[in-house]
């Protein structure tokens, strides 16, 4: 097991390449002046060629980004902020907290909302409550989260007035978000959870355990459940990570201090260190994510466990 561990970590090297890459070529062709930005629209001409000079941003592409990696890979350094002058990993070890926080509690949300209705759907195959529940998950896939919590914000904060519209400070303020946020993943959990449930209990050693008398709760919760239990482990893992990035708008809206708002201004204001730092912490965190999962299929089938050992 720590062999797979440190192998899998390994693999965040060419993702932090690739990711990098990408995202600085992607920069590096949009069109605007750093320099420009940080030193505003009345600053001469000489002022700008002097801190373009400074920032090394007439170096040629790949220049820049060897020395970005370089950096990265030998001082653990993610550069300074072009806008701020501020060394980008404080900024996003301040910030990272608001946005761990908020994709925490909206898969919260969406497995203790989304697990026990799945689990009532395929019990109840084609019942009226299975009915119901799936078109409120087809609503939740095609509902944008930003649409949502403009929606949240109007009926919860404006015309009722039982939450706040914006801050991520209180227990209050951080409801709205996170409903918003786990909205689709809830359904995504719903679907996944009623398909994989399905087709548990419909398996030979279900009847058989119907069979000799066990009870209905005892078959479903610790037979079928926990053979079930493999793809929704693997689809709110991909949730969670598909938050860290959903998270960006979420955080604009109820204007959170978190990584994706910090994201947003960033790519305002071309801050290419600050967006290639929020980026990369996104992509390790997803990396991260995926192999706890992995880890975790080990406690669930221990067929799996035999792999590692």
């Amino acid at each position: 097991m720590i062999k797979y561990i440190i192998k899998r970590l390994l693999y965040l090297i060419p993702v932090i390449l690739g990711v990098s890459f990408i995202v600085f070529a992607l920069l590096y062709i949009t069109p605007g002046d750093p320099a420009r930005n940080a030193l505003g629209p009345s600053a001469s001409e000489a002022a700008v060629k002097a801190l373009r000079l400074e920032m090394g941003l007439d170096d040629p592409f790949l220049v820049q980004f060897g020395r970005y990696i370089t950096n990265i890979f030998t001082k653990f350094d993610l550069g300074t902020s072009y806008i701020t002058k501020s060394s980008v990993a404080m900024e996003i070890l301040n910030r990272a907290g608001a946005t761990v926080q908020l994709a925490f509690l909206s898969i919260a949300f969406a497995v203790l909302l989304g697990v026990p209705i799945g689990i009532i759907c395929a019990i109840r195959q084609y019942s009226i409550f299975d009915n119901i529940a799936m078109i409120f998950a087809l609503i939740g896939i095609s509902m944008p989260v930003f649409w949502l919590g403009l929606l949240l914000i109007m009926f919860f904060s404006v015309s009722l007035g039982w939450f706040p519209s914006s801050g991520f400070s209180s227990p209050e303020q951080m409801v709205l978000p996170a409903v918003a946020l786990g909205s689709q993943s809830v359904s995504v959990i719903t679907r996944m959870t009623r398909s994989s449930m399905l087709e548990v209990i419909r398996q030979d050693y279900i009847q058989t355990a119907k069979a000799k008398g066990q009870r209905e709760n005892v078959v479903i919760w610790k037979h079928a459940l926990g053979n079930a239990l493999i793809p929704i482990i693997t689809i709110v893992g991909t949730q969670f990570g598909q938050l860290m990035g959903g998270a960006l708008m979420t955080e604009v809206i109820f204007s959170i201090p978190g990584i994706g708002r910090l994201m947003v201004d960033s790519i305002k204001m071309r801050d290419m260190p600050m967006v290639l730092g929020c980026v990369l912490f996104v992509a390790v965190t997803f990396s991260i994510v995926n192999l706890i999962v992995d880890i975790l299929y080990t406690f669930v089938d221990p067929r799996i466990k035999t792999k590692y050992v």
